[in-house]
């Protein structure tokens, strides 16, 4: 009976740390690139765009297409390195214990 009530604190003060970390997260914005940094989309932790500069030398008419392709490749990265940034933090909140993939905190 101690072990399930050791588990019950144990599971209570995970989701804990969970929602610390999640509101940490909500916090943090992460900057993705393209065009060697021309091009930069800035997204928050819960993964919506906030910011996008382009470098003015890129707004050309004649050229659209190019730009539409490093602002989705400068989208793309910052969703990477969020989902990157989202994993080490979960790994430090669960001491490297292996989760599924495809494992999304609640709420992202």
């Amino acid at each position: 009976m101690k072990n399930l009530s050791n588990m019950m604190k144990q599971a209570q003060q995970m989701q804990e740390k969970m929602q610390e970390m999640q509101e940490r997260l909500a916090q943090e914005e992460i900057t993705g690139t393209a065009g060697g940094g021309m091009v930069q989309v800035t997204i928050t932790g819960k993964g919506q765009t906030s910011k996008v500069s382009i470098d003015p030398s890129l707004i050309d008419p004649n050229e659209g297409g190019v730009l539409e392709d490093l602002v989705a490749a400068a989208n793309n990265d910052a969703r990477q390195k969020l989902d990157e940034y989202t994993q080490q933090q979960m790994s430090e909140l669960t001491g490297g214990m292996d989760l599924p993939a495809g494992f999304k905190l609640p709420g992202m």
